[in-house]
């Protein structure tokens, strides 16, 4: 049997489809220029080029990208990096749906 690697967008679609039936998650057309996933009116995941973009707190951004699995996102291009997003390495082994429950829930705990 061959494995079939998925894309960067075929990941991001699958992902989507797993919040589908949670009524706390809205998908959104725009988020920093690309397609994202919300809740409670603030975004949590998006797809930003090939890379998974999520919003965590500070200490796991700082944790995931000394562990090289990210970076911290720069949605301008200009080097002003945001402590509370992650850019998930297109190497990374982690589990873009585990990732993605974490940031959620880490968004619906915030005031």
């Amino acid at each position: 049997m061959v494995h079939q690697v998925m894309t960067p967008q075929e990941r991001y679609a699958a992902l989507v489809e797993a919040f589908l039936g949670d009524h706390d998650v809205v998908q959104s057309g725009r988020g920093f220029g690309a397609d994202a996933l919300k809740a409670r009116g603030k975004i949590f995941a998006m797809l930003a080029g090939e890379r998974l973009v999520v919003k965590l707190p500070r200490q796991r951004v700082d944790a995931l990208v000394a562990s090289g699995e990210g970076e911290r996102f720069d949605p301008r291009r200009d080097g002003r990096l945001m402590k509370e997003w992650l850019a998930l390495a297109p190497t990374s082994e982690i589990d873009w749906l585990t990732l993605a429950r974490e940031a959620k829930a880490f968004v619906a705990s915030a005031r």
